[in-house]
């Protein structure tokens, strides 16, 4: 991990049976993941824009797709679009969403800082999601001449959701940490305040109730619950024939994400104005 990237996690410790290295009565053993820890860590890895190449993209959200089906198989019990499932299943993985601070940020963006680091962030985090919306509309297209495996697109688009939401929660998180308005809390609490930033797709409001908690409110929830339904609705164009689309979601994915981009950045420039060049698009 870069020197000072907060995860906002725990490093989870194993359980151990005796004492440490040995075999048998006395070796330590990992508890089992739950079907949340594994998502989550699906989620934590598509979440880093820059770090994987389209095979290792195409693969990890093969993964999340079965591991979401595994979880209690809860997405084909009440529709893999029922909101208060996806909520919770996100607000599970929000405080693993792996968060740099601006100096991390610069190094890993050859030393920009400033506008043309926030240009960057922006620039990176659309191209990211583009690329998941284009993935998962070719897989669609794939499903849609077979039509059995049609089953499985219901789970690829909530996994396409999540990966899409983890990405720009962690644009506006780094966006945040560039412009200095560094929001305080533990990890579990900054969480919250970038996903309910999120679901009304602004920067956090510092003088808001409850801007950090250690809860999720019932509005704030509904508020969540209704953009990743959104969000959702638009992955539904990509069950369409051929490559159309993979065409559509990723660029309705990337116009969002820029879009998104916009609005906070001009959020956080009336509380501090940063050194170079503004980027009108």
């Amino acid at each position: 991990m870069p020197p000072g990237e907060d995860t906002g996690v725990t490093p989870e410790e194993p359980v151990t049976a005796g004492s440490p290295g040995a075999d048998g009565p006395g070796a330590v053993v990992e508890a089992p993941r739950t079907a949340d820890e594994e998502v989550a860590e699906l989620v934590g890895k598509l979440a880093q824009p820059g770090d994987i190449d389209g095979a290792e993209r195409r693969r990890l959200l093969g993964r999340l797709t079965q591991a979401l089906v595994r979880g209690g198989k809860k997405a084909g019990e009440s529709g893999a679009g029922r909101g208060r499932w996806l909520a919770d299943v996100f607000m599970a993985v929000a405080p693993r969403i792996p968060i740099r601070d601006a100096a991390t940020l610069s190094e890993h963006h050859h030393g920009l800082t400033g506008e043309l680091l926030a240009d960057d962030l922006v620039r990176t985090a659309a191209k990211a999601t583009m690329a998941v919306g284009a993935i998962g509309g070719a897989v669609a297209a794939a499903e849609f001449a077979a039509p059995p495996l049609l089953l499985s697109a219901p789970a690829q688009l909530v996994a396409e959701t999540l990966v899409v939401a983890a990405i720009e929660v962690k644009l506006i998180a780094e966006l945040h940490e560039v412009y200095g308005d560094v929001v305080p809390g533990s990890g579990t609490q900054r969480a919250i305040a970038f996903s309910v930033a999120w679901s009304k797709q602004r920067g956090v409001d510092p003088l808001a109730p409850g801007t950090v908690s250690l809860a999720i409110g019932a509005a704030a929830k509904t508020a969540l619950r209704n953009r990743l339904m959104r969000t959702l609705g638009r992955h539904l164009t990509t069950l369409g024939p051929f490559l159309t689309g993979a065409v559509a979601g990723g660029a309705l994915n990337r116009a969002a994400t820029r879009r998104l981009g916009a609005a906070v950045r001009a959020d956080l420039r009336k509380r501090r104005e940063l050194p170079g060049p503004r980027n009108p698009g």
